[in-house]
């Protein structure tokens, strides 16, 4: 077979031609992306309830659809958050290798059973059940310099004009606006008005609803024997303010009508007003972009900004936008680098081959060879499904010094006949590869069953470790295909017999170069062979250094921190800002002005993005705000040392440092995109005994202070907070029914003044809308406006709700949290300089162990989990690995004894790494 090839060099080189465009189309279809799809599918459930607090929320929604989602198939574990806007979140992370799908139709079938359970303001609302996207690729914040257009008309705009366009490039998931000022037709109650009237809320949404609906009233003349059919059109759902407005709520004799507009003010406006955005002082709406799972990142962002220039022409004038966060930057530079180094390895290769066999045509040879391998291997990790990414790309760097051995070792094997006075270089060829193609076949397999058990790890650890793996495996296979076909063929054709050796003198530069190189490694060579001889002799050195290698390799693992994927410089900073509970939007948004205008004065930043209203850790709030820091461009940063990612986080904790009554984070976006918000660790505290809120509240406080005091923690914060201030609505029902209002007539009559009411939709500009009734923010400031509300009694007359009703201040939460079924309080934060997560997890393992009841527990979440998982299994492949290489040498040998020469051989090897790496870090 061997032989074949030799004497049919074209059927050589049509095999691997054929490798390489195989190769070449298979690079040209790979989509490129920074890491694989590792993380696992989530599917999420939405839903609000107008009005309700956190607790309400968790009660009458999160936990009924908890108990009938939890157990679905395959899932690994759920969360859920109920905050004070009524909103409520509940996320089902499932196995690595499920299909999202799949999983979305079965947790919506599960969904479904809990349905009738809900308040019928929720199921109104809509409980919106879907596949969950993972990191977004970018950020996106359009602002405006136009006094005209403010963030309403911006969000709209986006959403109407914008978004849309955005979600049918090829390969975007999905692209959200953030805020709520979407338009709503916004009917705002005088309850002055409305009680000279004896009109109550349901009043005005009965009368509403009843006016403002769609209507089917059929046709005219059908089947009559008519000459002509008509069709009866009804106007439908009102879409304009004056339509709202004259709408009649009831008769008021002699021809006249109360209308709408007689109670209420109507107008056009936002659906929700509990954030503000800014882009450097001006108002802004931001916007994030994700990808289909298995989609070219690159190209997609690619695609996105040719889009946006082509916009950016028909924008209304003073509207732009900035690009707050673009993965492609530190993609490319990343790929750029992974791709230098590859260009770099290859020539290393090609010279250090050069110096040993000092000769152009034996040099050629694993120099055609290699990058037919590299590139064949493109073809099949399309073929799998893969992405070119960094894993994939430095499986291929490490690959160039493994490919090169089987064409060195056939190059050397075919020399070593010609020295020996072989003056056919076929015969030559042929002789030697009767010698070595065994060995070359023995050492493919050898290499390959080294990466052969990664490929049975499950999750997102196997994710990384199989594409690693098996991108050598393809390598290593190709390589060997080529050492058997097309590098004995070009040894049979390039090399030649003659190997006379001439005088000194007569040598050229180059000649006298490769004699001392000669000379100085065949005497390197005697006194390595005089070393092995003298330890031969004294075998006890062996069993000593042996020793020493694992005591070495031992402590260079035991000391050395540990961590599952290292934080990268992603070219922007996450700004995460919480004010004391109960502090208003007001005081939010001044305290975000102030940390912009302070960090715009900073070297290597290029600007800010603030939004007021919600946070990375603790969702929405008046006392919560966020920002997006973007970095000037890595290429102007990495001259200056000081504008490195780490000393531009110290700076801004310095110069944010006098801002009072504000907890201020600085964190970069995770390095593999899909777990959480922060590249740190998130760990959950669970409630296992069923404690009340406020006792929950005071042992989190209890483990993060004993978190903060571990030097390898930076910060460790936790959104979960009972000091808001809150009011506990007390109903003196003996009164009420005396008096004949039921309870549910005073609820209806707060709900509608001050909670606010989801009553009808409207479209308009081809987008549909709600319609919010509520009253008037003046009407709803205090305590004392309950008696401004009025509800009606059974006699018809009208009587303040104050009667009835009595507000307690109280505290409370602003959101909670659960976990697999407890209560839980989400934790964040990130290792100190000089500390890895692994340290960090370690500390937190051990706070926990001594700090916590018995009672309650800690689980991890995100990147943390899979960190934490990853510990064992990495053990696991490494004694997998040894087995499949010593099993396979035991069968090329027929001993179980001689293969053990070869494993003794391992610690040195692997103490050389550790300790290297060890000795490395600052």
């Amino acid at each position: 077979m061997i032989k074949t090839f030799i004497n049919r060099p074209v059927l050589s080189a049509v095999v691997s031609i054929l490798i390489v465009i195989l190769g070449i189309l298979g690079l040209i279809n790979l989509p490129i992306t920074q890491y694989p799809e590792i993380a696992p599918p989530t599917v999420s459930i939405n839903t609000n309830y107008p009005g309700a607090n956190a607790e309400t929320v968790m009660r009458s929604v999160i936990i009924p659809i908890e108990e009938q989602v939890n157990g679905v198939e395959n899932m690994i574990y759920i969360t859920s958050s109920a905050s004070n806007d009524g909103s409520a979140n509940i996320q089902v992370f499932f196995e690595q290798g499920t299909d999202p799908d799949i999983a979305a139709v079965n947790v919506q079938n599960r969904v479904a059973r809990a349905t009738p359970l809900l308040p019928a303001e929720v199921t109104r609302s809509g409980v919106v059940t879907q596949k969950q996207q993972s990191s977004a690729l970018m950020y996106l914040s359009f602002y405006s310099t136009n006094p005209i257009y403010d963030d309403i008309f911006l969000q709209n705009y986006l959403n109407i004009n914008v978004v849309p366009e955005i979600k049918r490039i090829k390969g975007v998931g999905d692209a959200n606006a953030f805020g709520g000022k979407t338009y709503a037709m916004r009917i705002w109650l005088k309850p002055d008005k409305m009680a000279a009237y004896g009109l109550m809320p349901t009043d005005v949404t009965s009368s509403i609803n009843e006016q403002s609906r769609e209507a089917a009233a059929g046709f005219l003349g059908s089947n009559s024997g008519s000459s002509f059919e008509y069709v009866i059109r009804y106007k439908g759902k009102y879409d304009k303010v004056q339509e709202y407005e004259d709408i009649v709520i009831k008769s008021l004799g002699n021809g006249q009508f109360l209308r709408l507009k007689d109670v209420a003010e109507i107008q056009l406006d936002a659906l929700s007003y509990s954030g503000v955005g800014e882009n450097n002082g001006y108002p802004a709406m931001s916007m994030g972009i994700f990808q289909t799972p298995g989609s070219n990142a690159r190209e997609i962002n690619n695609n996105i900004k040719a889009y946006l220039k082509e916009v950016e022409k028909s924008l209304p004038e003073g509207i732009s936008y900035t690009i707050n966060f673009d993965t492609n930057e530190f993609l490319e530079a990343s790929i750029s680098k992974v791709i230098t180094t590859l260009i770099e390895a290859f020539i290393l290769v090609f010279i250090v081959v050069f110096i040993f066999l000092q000769d152009f045509r034996s040099t050629l040879i694993p120099a055609i060879a290699v990058p037919v391998s590299i590139i064949g291997t493109f073809f099949f990790l399309n073929l799998f499904g893969y992405s070119l990414n960094l894993l994939t790309l430095f499986a291929l760097v490490l690959a160039i010094g493994i490919v090169v051995d089987d064409a060195i070792v056939v190059v050397e094997a075919v020399h070593a006949k010609l020295e020996k006075g072989e003056k056919d270089s076929k015969a030559a060829t042929v002789s030697a590869m009767s010698e070595i193609t065994g060995a070359i076949i023995s050492i493919t397999l050898v290499m390959a069953s080294v990466f052969i058990p990664v490929t049975f790890l499950k999750g997102p650890t196997g994710v990384f470790y199989q594409q690693f793996g098996i991108t050598l495996i393809v390598a290593i296979a190709i390589s060997a295909v080529n050492a058997l076909s097309l590098s004995p063929m070009l040894c049979a054709l390039f090399l030649k017999g003659n190997h006379e050796d001439e005088s000194y003198a007569n040598k050229n530069f180059i000649q006298k170069f490769f004699h001392k190189f000669d000379a100085a490694f065949h005497a390197t060579t005697t006194r390595y062979g005089m070393l092995v001889s003298y330890i031969i002799r004294n075998k006890w050195l062996v069993g000593v250094g042996l020793v020493l290698a694992v005591l070495i390799m031992l402590w260079s693992n035991n000391t050395m921190p540990k961590g599952f994927v290292p934080t990268e410089d992603r070219g922007i900073i996450f700004t995460n800002v919480e004010l004391p509970p109960g502090a208003s939007m007001e005081r939010t948004y001044n305290v975000m002005r102030e940390i912009e205008k302070t960090v715009n004065q900073l070297p290597g930043i290029k600007g800010m993005t603030i939004s007021t209203g919600r946070s990375f850790f603790s969702g929405t709030g008046s006392n919560n705000g966020l920002g997006f820091i973007r970095m000037k461009p890595f290429d102007e940063r990495k001259k200056d040392p000081n504008l490195s990612f780490d000393k531009i986080v110290k700076s801004l904790y310095k110069a944010v440092s006098g801002i009072a009554d504000a907890q201020i984070i600085f964190f970069t976006p995770p390095s593999v995109p899909g777990f959480g918000a922060n590249a740190g660790f998130e760990i959950v505290l669970l409630d296992k005994g069923g404690h009340e809120i406020s006792e929950v509240d005071e042992v989190s406080k209890e483990f993060l202070s004993d978190l903060m005091q571990r030097p390898e923690i930076q910060f460790a914060q936790s959104p979960f907070n009972t000091k808001f201030p809150q009011y506990e609505m007390v109903i003196n029902v003996e009164r009420a029914e005396e008096t004949g209002v039921s309870v549910a007539s005073i609820l209806s009559v707060m709900q509608g003044y001050i909670g606010g009411i989801y009553t009808t939709d409207f479209s308009k500009y081809g987008k549909q809308y709600r319609v919010m009734v509520q009253s008037l923010p003046e009407s709803r400031m205090d305590v004392n406006s309950l008696s401004q509300l009025y509800v009606r009694t059974s006699s018809g007359k009208m009587t303040p709700v104050s009667q009835f009703v009595t507000l307690k201040r109280v505290f409370g939460p602003q959101s909670i949290n659960r976990y697999n079924l407890f209560t839980s309080v989400k934790v964040t934060g990130a290792n100190a300089q000089g500390y890895s997560t692994g340290d960090a997890i370690n500390a937190v393992n051990e706070v926990a162990a001594k700090a916590l009841p018995s009672d309650y527990g800690i689980d991890y979440t995100g990147l943390t989990r899979e960190e934490v998982k990853a510990g064992s299994q990495a053990i696991i492949i490494f004694l997998l690995s040894l087995i499949f290489v010593y099993f396979l040498l035991a069968a090329q040998y027929d001993s179980f004894v001689q293969p053990l020469s070869i494993i003794l051989s391992l610690p040195f090897g692997v103490m050389g790494a550790f300790f290297r790496t060890k000795t490395s870090r600052p």
